[in-house]
């Protein structure tokens, strides 16, 4: 008969049984969850060594690239943004040294309407805030990634004088590292062109207040108070946006003239008589969705990226932010600093931006830079640009009365609009 095992011997067999059950188990978990284990061992970024300058910044540990990304149907992207991370949450930062991203004289392409140290402007802390994010970084902006990308493409901003601020904003983030000699720019009408002759690619401007057809259309000559437009008539402009990489939409200051916007229903130079009167917000509406009709029919998702940026803020009253009754922009030099502030922006032109977008399948993203510039009431041109018409006494005597409280001087704000862009670009 045999002896019965020793308690020794089990107490080994017990162990080796648990021992077996938890490396299986783990053998179990890492199979699971494979990928994952992966994308922490390749590391954050799977573009090109020689235009990587994130190795030593703290955005590296933001975005992490896994298997998917080789994958990937979204045109440009390079990585993937933090999960959980709103880039249009956050605040300034005053950056000293970071900012600004180039110098006023350095860039030749800057409207005088924007040139606010030329113009006299006596304080330049405006230049130095930087955009913080409050759960993640937003990545520095790369021109070498951002020219190599766009390589053989064409990226062009399309809407009003806003939306020209930010495309002469990235043209100067760009135009540093291109050689004199192999860069250019000129205007057709309508649009304006930046080229980069040696990458083959060019950065546009298309003037079209409302994208679509109106009275307002001319580049030069649109000073007009009595605006109509022809909201379902898009194909005007939009026959130039064919054949675009990038596209960046904005509209929105045209439509606020505090009064019913007139919509014809025909073709201009037809009968004039036939026009109605229509909700501001309805009537931005009906351009809206034509314009999302648009982009689902002609743009590729595969192949192109498309960006909507929405409302541009102005500071036209100071009492908002707990300034004199009477004031502006105007003297203005540090940002809002209570993240409640909202401000006069239109809060229904952003609930018809939110409304239509939601019910769209057309591949479009939005850049919100609406509240985060909302703060900015400090970069505003105020009083420092190009006066287009000699100035009365009365306006001298009182400047705030002529201070343009809507555009913005560059360097400055914008630059952070173009970085949001090249995030939401390269990051998705």
């Amino acid at each position: 008969m045999k002896s019965p095992p020793s308690s020794s011997s089990s107490s080994r067999r017990s162990t080796l049984s648990a021992y077996f059950l938890v490396i299986s188990f783990i053998l179990f978990v890492a199979f699971l969850y494979s990928e994952d284990f992966a994308c922490v061992l390749r590391g954050p970024f799977l573009f090109s060594s020689e235009i990587q300058d994130y190795s030593t910044r703290k955005e590296k540990n933001d975005f992490v690239a896994g298997e998917e990304e080789k994958e990937a149907v979204v045109p440009f992207s390079v990585g993937r943004g933090k999960k959980g991370c709103d880039l249009f949450e956050g605040e300034w930062v005053y950056d000293e040294e970071g900012r600004p991203q180039y110098e006023e004289e350095e860039c030749p392409y800057i409207q005088p309407q924007l040139t606010c140290q030329v113009h006299g402007r006596p304080d330049s802390n405006y230049q130095h805030w930087r955009w913080q994010p409050r759960r993640c970084y937003l990545p520095s902006f790369n021109a070498t990634l951002m020219l190599e990308n766009l390589r053989g493409k064409r990226m062009m901003y399309v809407g009003d004088s806003l939306n020209r601020g930010q495309f002469v904003s990235m043209v100067c983030l760009l135009h540093r590292i291109i050689p004199e000699n192999s860069k250019s720019m000129e205007t057709f009408d309508s649009l304006t062109v930046f080229k980069a002759k040696d990458y083959n690619a060019t950065i546009e401007f298309y003037w079209a207040p409302f994208l679509v057809e109106s009275n307002s259309d001319n580049a030069v000559v649109h000073r007009i108070t009595d605006r109509i437009v022809r909201v379902r008539s898009i194909n005007k402009h939009a026959r130039h946006w064919k054949g675009v990489d990038v596209l960046v939409f904005n509209t929105y200051l045209w439509w606020m003239t505090g009064q019913k916007m007139k919509i014809l229903q025909g073709p201009f130079g037809g009968d004039m008589k036939n026009v109605i009167e229509m909700e501001t917000e309805e009537a931005y509406r009906f351009a809206l969705r034509r314009m999302v009709k648009w982009v689902d029919k002609n743009m590729n998702p595969s192949k192109t990226r498309v960006f909507f940026t929405s409302m541009s803020p102005s500071h036209e009253t100071s009492m908002g932010w707990g300034g004199a009754r009477d004031g502006n922009c105007y003297n203005e030099t540090t940002p809002i600093t209570d993240s409640n502030y909202w401000g006069s922006s239109s809060k229904g032109i952003m609930r018809v931006i939110g409304e239509v977008f939601d019910r769209s399948n057309a591949p479009i993203t939005l850049i919100n830079i609406t509240q985060l510039s909302e703060y900015r009431k400090d970069a505003h041109t105020s009083i420092y640009k190009k006066q287009w018409s000699p100035l009365t006494p009365q306006q001298l005597a009182n400047p705030k009365s002529y201070a343009d409280c809507v555009h913005w001087c560059l360097p400055g704000l914008q630059d952070t609009w173009n970085e949001l862009l090249y995030a939401k670009l390269f990051f998705p």
